[in-house]
């Protein structure tokens, strides 16, 4: 389990989430939670490439200039 909460932990959580939002609204929240989550990581994936790429024009750019020389 992520961030080392047991299934007593979890069972508690959702029953907290229950009481504060109710069964009609849990559903939404969920899906909220999930398109955030989804959209957090789609924008960690993008960046990561994003920094790759980068690294990689940089690295060319140095291994030219090193022939060059």
């Amino acid at each position: 389990m992520p961030f080392n909460i047991g299934w007593t932990g979890l069972i508690l959580i959702v029953l907290i989430a229950l009481l504060l939002f109710g069964p009609s609204k849990l559903p939404q929240l969920g899906r909220a939670i999930g398109d955030t989550m989804r959209e957090f990581r789609k924008g960690s994936r993008q960046m990561i490439a994003e920094a790759e790429e980068s690294n990689a024009v940089e690295s060319k750019k140095e291994t030219e200039r090193k022939s060059v020389n």
